[in-house]
């Protein structure tokens, strides 16, 4: 049987607040609740191994995925929240680690304020899902395991 496929889910800034943060956007799910929905989808692709980091500040984020690299995962799933639109630091340590990276927004950022509407994180990303709520995080998780499954 193939070693396990070790991937890590970080959640930003104030993502730690869902479920209760403005609903009307961010749906009624709470964090746990998307975690642990990821982890009964991991349990059925097999195989996947899922650690979950949430952190309202970027240099500890930063400083994760920097220790993702000596730790061997083989990829990151990442909703960084604000810090999408703002943070080269979180840009480049996608960059420097070397394992594929899947970016998700609960929310649709193009149909928000214009200071919203551009992630300087994607480029740094294989992909993006944006707009389809929680839901971005189970197609993000069957994407990246698909690649690297492909790789």
């Amino acid at each position: 049987m193939p070693a396990s496929l070790k991937i890590l889910v970080v959640n930003g800034p104030n993502l730690n607040l869902l479920g209760t943060r403005e609903p009307h956007i961010y749906g009624t799910l709470t964090l746990d609740d998307i975690n642990g929905r990821l982890r009964d989808l991991a349990g059925q692709l097999g195989n996947v191994e899922l650690e979950f980091f949430q952190s309202n500040h970027e240099g500890a984020i930063a400083d994760r995925l920097h220790e993702g690299r000596a730790q061997g995962l083989a990829g990151c799933i990442i909703n960084p929240g604000a810090l999408s639109h703002t943070s080269y630091t979180l840009h480049d340590a996608m960059e420097a680690v070397g394992y594929p990276f899947v970016e998700v927004h609960i929310s649709n950022i193009h149909r928000r304020e214009a200071w919203r509407q551009h992630s300087v994180v994607s480029s740094a990303a294989a992909g993006s899902i944006v707009g389809l709520g929680w839901r971005g995080y189970e197609l993000a998780l069957r994407a990246l395991v698909a690649m690297l499954r492909d790789a």
